[in-house]
């Protein structure tokens, strides 16, 4: 939701319809997700809820198919326990203890090399996913956005901009605003810009 109504404020800024853009917005939030935006549809988005794509403050994010079965079968663990590693007990919980990445910056200003290195690994795999979403849209971005909590990290940011700017400009938005998204989208439906989607359950 966050992803769609940033892609429409940014084209607004970039005084297009976000119909006329191919954009990739990256939500850096406590999960991670990198959608590519083709004139005015998702057409393609990493599982970030359940840890596909980065790995992020508390999501393990994409790890070994190979090593996770062995995990699982290994009767050491009940399914609830998988979960909670991959999702909750993941990302940075799992290599520092916490999910919160104004203390993992702390950490990083008093010379901790281990929290320095997982958040450079954190963005290495933000910008190899953004690059993937680049070759969904056959190289042809109009601009990458970096939005959700995260964003507010100026060297987080910095990091992975240094990695993907030769793909598109990059525009920071940080910060998410979900419920300014749903009434933007109610505005829409009632002012006839919008249909209304219908999503059919299972």
């Amino acid at each position: 939701m966050n992803q769609k109504a940033v892609a429409r404020r940014v084209s607004k800024e970039l005084g297009k319809k976000y119909e006329e853009l191919n954009l990739i917005i990256t939500h850096l939030g406590g999960g991670i997700t990198v959608g590519a935006h083709k004139k005015g549809r998702v057409v393609d988005v990493n599982n970030g809820l359940h840890g596909d794509g980065p790995f992020s403050p508390e999501r393990a994010g994409t790890v070994p198919a190979g090593d996770l079965v062995q995990l699982c079968f290994s009767g050491d663990y009940f399914r609830e326990e998988i979960m909670k590693k991959l999702v909750g007990q993941g990302g940075l919980v799992g290599y520092l203890g916490t999910n919160d990445a104004v203390k993992v910056e702390k950490m990083i200003k008093q010379g901790n090399g281990k929290a320095k290195l997982v958040y450079e690994a954190m963005a290495y795999q933000v910008a190899k996913e953004i690059g993937s979403a680049s070759a969904v849209l056959a190289g042809k971005v109009d601009a990458i956005v970096l939005t959700g909590g995260l964003a507010y990290g100026k060297e987080f940011v910095q990091e992975i901009s240094e990695r993907i700017n030769w793909i598109a400009d990059v525009i920071v938005h940080p910060g998410e605003n979900e419920l300014q998204a749903l009434a933007e989208g109610a505005i829409r439906i009632l002012r006839g810009e919008e249909k209304v989607k219908e999503y059919p359950g299972r």
